[in-house]
């Protein structure tokens, strides 16, 4: 499978990845499988945008041998409610989304955040002036900085000055 850089980052991601959708339709020891496949081919990036547990499940289940091996892409504001998929920026809904997505995927992390469904300019502004972009100063994104920038520290600086 051939890699390439993803953006300005230093991580070399698969040409294909891994989108997860519909595997909630199917028995869960297929997806599982289909996992574990995707994988043994060289595939490394996966997204998972869905919020329904069994999606989550299965991907976790899939992925819990070799997380190492995965660059995973997680969809922050993509939640579930009443059962069903729900969007919204609502951090009552989006926290207990995030940490329901760590939670089901058997990891501590995710790799990549998509801020997830961004329809106009207008809703990013909003996004961008919202408690929304909350850092918990745990680090991570800084070994994968190709410029060596002291996220953290900038984050906090910056939460200081706009009063976040």
């Amino acid at each position: 499978m051939k890699t390439r850089r993803l953006g300005k980052t230093n991580l070399q991601v698969s040409e294909i990845g891994f989108g997860g959708e519909w595997l909630e339709r199917h028995p869960e020891e297929e997806g599982i499988a289909l996992i574990e496949y995707a994988s043994a081919q060289g595939i490394n990036i996966l997204d998972c945008w869905m919020a329904d547990p069994k999606s989550r499940n299965i991907i976790g289940k899939g992925i819990h041998k070799n997380r190492d091996k995965w660059y995973i892409q997680g969809h922050i504001g993509s939640t579930w409610k009443d059962g069903q998929y729900y969007r919204t920026r609502d951090m009552a809904y989006v926290r207990p989304a995030f940490e329901d997505l760590l939670a089901r995927l058997q990891t501590d992390y995710i790799d990549l955040g998509m801020i997830h469904y961004v329809d106009s300019e207008q809703e990013w502004e909003q996004i961008q002036h919202s408690d929304y972009l909350a850092c918990i100063d745990c680090h991570a994104c800084e070994i994968r900085c190709p410029f060596g920038v002291k996220i953290a520290d900038r984050m906090k600086k910056t939460a200081e000055l706009f009063g976040c």
